[in-house]
């Protein structure tokens, strides 16, 4: 890739300048950093300081350029040259040059690629929240089996023939009503659990005498 960028200078003379007889440009730029490009024109030739002057008199002015590059650029392999120049005597003590300089070897940067975010369907919030509800059912499955498990772990062998329940607690259960149902005593219900802590949703261990 190539990019062309003008440049626009005045010249004073410290003389009078009737007519200038030569002129020749040169530059030393080139890539400072990395992506700063620094140097200097040079500017010189000969000139008259009246139309019957057979002497000439020399001149040279060097002239600093910086410039930086967009950094969307790659300008590792750039060069840097003059693709044209001309000037102009404005006055008898002023030059005017304008200057284009070529850029070759810019490669633009490539941009990261950004992963698309997934966009989550309502599809997929439904399936998300019954996996959760199966999930949340087979734990507490699990836990009411841990429960009856550790209570026969601790049994007696004598005690066999006792059958033990997990009661959980409603809205509208009462120590009595709960003594009713399963036909037992306030002691039997207080062997497996804190009645002091009768909260819905808690479970109670029953144990059933069938003899």
């Amino acid at each position: 890739m190539k990019k062309l960028i003008p440049f626009q200078k005045e010249l004073i003379f410290k003389n009078y300048v009737h007519e200038i007889t030569s002129i020749s440009l040169e530059h030393n730029l080139k890539l400072k950093e990395k992506n700063q490009i620094s140097g200097e024109f040079i500017i010189s030739g000969t000139y008259k300081m009246t139309e019957a002057s057979i002497n000439v008199d020399p001149f040279e002015y060097k002239i600093p350029f910086d410039i930086s590059i967009d950094k969307k650029y790659d300008a590792t392999n750039i060069e840097v040259d003059i693709n044209d120049f001309y000037y102009e005597l404005i006055n008898n003590e002023t030059l005017s040059v304008n200057i284009e300089i070529i850029i070759d070897g810019l490669e633009e940067k490539e941009e990261p690629t950004v992963p698309k975010e997934k966009t989550i369907t309502q599809n997929d919030k439904e399936i998300k929240e019954e996996t959760r509800e199966e999930t949340q059912t087979i734990e507490q499955t699990a836990n009411d089996e841990e429960i009856t498990k550790s209570i026969f772990e601790n049994l007696d062998e004598n005690e066999r023939y006792s059958v033990y329940k997990v009661h959980v607690i409603t809205e509208n259960d009462t120590i009595d009503s709960i003594l009713q149902k399963y036909g037992i005593t306030k002691e039997t219900l207080e062997t497996y659990n804190d009645l002091n802590d009768m909260q819905i949703g808690n479970k109670l261990i029953i144990e059933v005498n069938e003899n």
